[in-house]
This record gives structure tokens, sequence and C-alpha cells, in this order.
């Protein structure tokens, strides 16, 4: 459930929107002071820009990112909140931005057109991390244990109603009952051959168009959670809205799913340039599980916090920045 838009943040979309349209998304952001991660790593006189894709995670990454640099002395410009995968992908690879952090499945799907996904998570990130650099020059820095991947959740009590317990038993239903079954998607995943037309595919069914509705990712946790228009619906495992809209993500037995661990990725010029940068996202990123993650997000979508404070508040728990 996304908090009601504050004066402060309604001011702030407007000014992004402005930005956007202008080709320039950037802002000075909060002054950080310098804590553990800014230790053996200066970055004085540099000046970097990071970025993100529009949802919470993304901006509490953007923000946790633009701290931590600014923490060891580096001048940072945001261009957080970017309209999707590809948008944000052709920030960095354009040089609008210089990093933002990607997940492996997502990569290995969308930008490196590998059609089979790796089960296995150091392979899956071997894999995605040499390739891109190789082909796109794209640095790819230590990965976040946390799995951020997707799954289709169901109200708990719905769940037990229906006897689901897999993804299997999802698709049996979706074939022998399709009004029982119905979906909300976002209009990524449904394009996505990691989303809807490969899961429906790998689980040997297909919903009819009338059992089937498009909401944009934030609103589909709240249908979900209120059964209408759909039952079921697209989330991620790393969520905050999860636990508090009483919904779970069905268990995917056939691993349909990619393994989606975040990483901060790099231009690799920039990161020759400022190799303290790998430094500081490997200490943040070995702290990023999935339950940091959803804790961090339920902040921003449960509790109603800005994501830049949740970011501060939560470096200076671990000491990474100063107070």
């Amino acid at each position: 459930m996304r908090p009601p838009t504050t004066g402060r943040s309604r001011i702030a979309v407007a000014l992004a929107a402005v930005a956007l349209t202008a080709g320039c998304f950037s802002s000075g952001g909060t002054d950080a002071e310098a804590g553990s991660l800014a230790e053996g790593n200066s970055l004085d006189g540099a000046t970097l820009t990071v970025g993100s894709k529009e949802f919470t995670e993304q901006l509490v990454l953007c923000q946790v990112t633009a701290l931590a640099l600014r923490s060891a002395g580096a001048t940072v410009r945001e261009k957080c909140g970017l309209q999707g995968s590809n948008t944000t992908r052709a920030a960095l690879t354009s040089g609008s931005v210089d990093m933002y952090w990607e997940y492996t499945g997502t990569a290995w799907i969308n930008y490196l057109k590998e059609t089979e996904p790796i089960g296995d998570p150091a392979a899956q990130y071997k894999a995605v991390a040499e390739q891109d650099l190789a082909k796109n020059k794209v640095k790819w820095l230590a990965a976040a244990p946390a799995n951020n991947t997707y799954a289709i959740a169901v109200k708990t009590t719905t769940m037990r109603q229906l006897g689901i317990e897999s993804l299997s038993d999802y698709a049996a239903l979706a074939k022998r009952d399709p009004g029982k079954a119905s979906t909300c998607v976002a209009s990524e995943f449904a394009g996505r051959g990691d989303g809807w037309p490969g899961l429906q595919k790998a689980y040997g069914f297909t919903l009819p168009e009338s059992s089937v509705a498009t909401l944009a990712e934030g609103a589909i946790y709240d249908a979900v959670g209120k059964g209408e228009p759909c039952a079921f619906g697209e989330t991620t495992t790393t969520d905050g809205r999860l636990k508090a809209l009483g919904l779970t993500p069905i268990p995917d037995d056939k691993r349909f799913f990619p393994v989606y661990n975040p990483a901060l990725t790099v231009r690799d010029s920039v990161y020759r340039d400022h190799p303290a940068i790998g430094r500081i996202a490997g200490t943040i990123a070995a702290a990023l599980t999935d339950s940091v993650l959803r804790e961090l997000n339920g902040r921003v979508d449960i509790e109603g916090k800005e994501a830049a404070e949740v970011a501060e508040t939560w470096l200076q728990s671990k000491s990474f920045i100063g107070k």
C-alpha cells in the first residue's frame, strides 16, 4: 500500500517531471558524514551521477548509493526514478548516469538476450558480469545475497481456500476455472520473456484476456489484497507490502523465475577512474539480504517515509556513514 503523496512529495514529483522533460533529473541531495565506508576510500574531487528505476527498492538503493559516495567525498548528482528498465539501462550506456543497481536476471534476459536463466546465483552473476563487460563495457560490482525475483502472490486465506501450494496448482486452476485464477500484471512483466508469457509457457496454461488485468505495478498489491479485480498478481519477493497485506508468494516449483541478485552496475571507464566505488559498493551489497530489503521497502511503502530518510537511517545504523 503506497502512502498518500505528501506536499513535499508533490513538489518533488513536479520538479522531477519537469526535469525529465528537459532531459535532466538532477538534485544536490543530502550531505553525508564520513563513516566506515569512507575509510581508505577517498572520492575527493570525483563528480558522479547515480540513477535508478522508478520503484521503491530502486529509489532506496539510489539514495543509499548517493549518500555512501558523498560520505567518501564525491560530488553526487541524482537521477533516481527513471521510468523502466530499458530507459535506465540506456541512461547508463549513453553516459547520462554513471551507475545504478541492476538485477542479474534482468540483464541476462533483457540486455544480453539470453533465453535460458542459470539457476545457480554465483554462476549467473559470473556469466552476466563477464558478458556485460566484454560486450557493453559495463562493470558489475559485487552482488547482494538478496534475490528480488518475480512471484505470483495471493491472499494467504484465498490460497488455503483454493488449495494452492505451488505454481503448478495455480496453473491447474487457470485451466480448470479461469475466473478464479484472475491475475493482475504490470505492463513490463506482461511483455518480458522472464515474465507473464514465459510463465504461461513454462507451466502450460493460457489465461484468457478477460481474466488478466494490466495495472500499475504499485496498484497490484492493493488489488490482490482486496481480491478485486484479481485474486492473484505479479509481485516481487523483497517487497515490504507482502506481509502488511497478508499476501503469500506462491512457490515456483518449476524454478521458472530467474535469480535477480541486485548489484551496482557502473560504466567501466568510470570504475577505472574511481576503483574505490567497488569497495564501497561491495560492503553495502554484502549487507543487503531479502529481509533487509523488505524492511527498507516497507518503511517507504507501509510507513510512508521518504526513500532518502530510510537510506540515511539504515546507513547510519550500520555505521557506514556518520551521524
